[in-house]
């Protein structure tokens, strides 16, 4: 899974040699094993979302399920930081190209170049660079911070925590 780690599940399932065939099988696979198994907001994360909300317009472009992330962000209590949630059902084009990000700029009637796009996977930088937009990296378990450098984002950052400070020196 670490190399071939995609936000796109089915760039994975081509990737291990699953039949087109068996990919709905996965998904439901996939919606069983989140149902069971919670996932853990990063450690400051709701901080610094919160922070960064009351200075700048947050939104969410995501490759995850709505219902599922629509889910995480209630339990988190993460909803109301974002203006604006694009999803993996929104466009008909998926990250790494750059339609779920333009979708998000259009709905926030923002311009490419007064935004900042922050992800944990090279597909995040890829779409964020194809749509004119600035990329941060965040290193993650996944993918290994050799694929995120290799993506080439404008700053790559060790934790979430460092994303303040990064912006403030992006506003100068």
């Amino acid at each position: 899974l670490e190399k071939n780690y995609s936000p796109n599940w089915y760039q994975v399932y081509r990737a291990a040699g699953l039949p087109r065939r068996r990919w709905k099988d996965a998904d439901r696979a996939w919606r069983r094993h989140y149902a069971k198994h919670r996932p853990k907001l990063i450690a400051g994360a709701r901080r610094v979302l919160a922070r960064l909300g009351d200075a700048h317009n947050l939104g969410l472009v995501t490759s995850g399920d709505r219902d599922r992330v629509t889910r995480q962000l209630r339990e988190f209590r993460l909803t109301k930081l974002f203006a604006v949630r694009v999803y993996s059902g929104d466009t008909m084009r998926k990250k790494p190209h750059p339609d779920p990000l333009r979708l998000a700029l259009r709905q926030m009637e923002l311009h490419p170049s007064a935004c900042v796009y922050v992800g944990d996977a090279p597909q995040d930088v890829e779409m964020a660079k194809r749509a004119g937009v600035c990329a941060i990296g965040v290193l993650g378990p996944f993918p290994t911070e050799k694929r995120l450098r290799a993506a080439h984002p404008e700053f790559l950052i060790g934790s979430i925590e460092e994303l303040p400070d990064v912006l403030k020196r992006l506003l100068r």
